[in-house]
């Protein structure tokens, strides 16, 4: 038997996550992959052979690698957090020091500049939603209910993919978020996912629109019948990406920002479609819908409710209203108590 300290980076890594499988979305575990598959890579091509060499200065050395390398700040932060739950897991197999997690430097990033950057503008993506709702030739279409369901509900991509047909109710205008593990559909936070989310008309009428023109009537592999549907069923992940990335492109509703012609241009292809400069993944939807509910005035802890969000996260990573803005919110509903009469 081999002992825990003979591990090769690489086959520890690989027994780290299979064994936290059951409690991490697959969204989760292939960020972590990512993210050590760089470490054990690293390791790998400088003689590191089994996780007893591991020690404090070349955990250093690897902050360093990674930091010349001209990563984004919360990345490198997000990557040595992971490293250090990694070193944690092997202390606990006690096949390293007891302390050397604590030798792992998780940088600190202002808090600036961990909230996250890269959404879908509110006016960009109000005047898509403008565009689809208005046009008869695109009106309906599963990306138009894709997009407006993201952006009215601020969903996950997890979440927008485990809809099935009977979690949209038309006359209470709700849309229920179920955690389905049994058959293949899991939320990010599992049952503390689950919800009702309400719903405008506009944005029922868009949804009831797609099902009666649009959607493909398919079961899945579970005999459930996606909201989102493809030809073939249920999409994976990576197909929901798509569908959004294509649903925002700059192009659909105005000229193309980036002077490409949109007959020949190479990102409106599936596989490409992500590398256009202005398209957007769901996260970045559901970062820039939080944003406009925080702006619009919601509540916090209503939007927290609607978009499973604790309202700390909201705060910090998503509320990108100006300081002024955050001001006249905080002031405004107050002013009538300072009236002399």
């Amino acid at each position: 038997m081999v002992e825990p300290e003979e591990l090769p980076p690489r086959e520890a890594w690989h027994r780290y996550l299979n064994g936290r499988r059951t409690e991490l979305t697959e969204e989760t575990a292939s960020t972590y992959h990512y993210r050590l598959k760089l470490f054990a890579e690293w390791c790998e091509d400088n003689g590191i052979e089994t996780v007893a060499d591991l020690n404090g200065w070349v955990l250093d050395e690897y902050e360093s690698y990674r930091a010349g390398q001209d990563v984004a700040s919360t990345t490198l932060h997000n990557e040595m957090e992971t490293l250090k739950n990694f070193i944690e897991y092997l202390e606990r197999i006690e096949a390293v020091d007891d302390d050397l997690a604590d030798r792992v430097n998780v940088p600190h990033v202002p808090r600036g500049e961990r909230s996250r950057e890269t959404r879908l503008s509110t006016d960009r993506a109000l005047a898509l939603i403008r565009h689809y709702r208005s046009t008869d030739a695109v009106h309906g279409c599963r990306r138009h209910a894709l997009l407006e369901t993201a952006w009215h509900t601020g969903a996950r991509l997890g979440g927008l993919r485990a809809l099935d047909l009977r979690d949209f109710n038309r006359e209470e205008q709700t849309v229920e978020f179920i955690h389905r593990p049994e058959s293949g559909t899991v939320l990010k936070n599992k049952r503390e996912g689950e919800r009702v989310v309400a719903l405008n008309e506009r944005v029922c009428e868009t949804i009831g629109t797609y099902i009666q023109t649009d959607r493909y009537d398919v079961h899945d592999d579970h005999g459930r019948q996606p909201l989102f549907s493809s030809l073939q069923g249920r999409p994976n992940p990576n197909t929901i990406r798509v569908w959004m990335y294509l649903a925002t492109f700059p192009c659909v509703q105005g000229e193309c920002p980036h002077r490409y012609d949109p007959d020949s241009c190479e990102f409106r292809n599936h596989s490409k479609a992500s590398q256009c400069p202005s398209s957007r993944a769901p996260h970045h939807v559901r970062t820039g819908s939080i944003t406009w509910h925080c702006d619009r005035g919601v509540p916090r802890e209503v939007t927290a409710e609607r978009v499973n969000a604790s309202q700390d996260v909201i705060d910090e990573y998503y509320d990108k209203a100006e300081e002024r803005d955050r001001m006249e919110k905080r002031r405004r509903p107050h002013l009538n108590k300072l009236t002399i009469e």
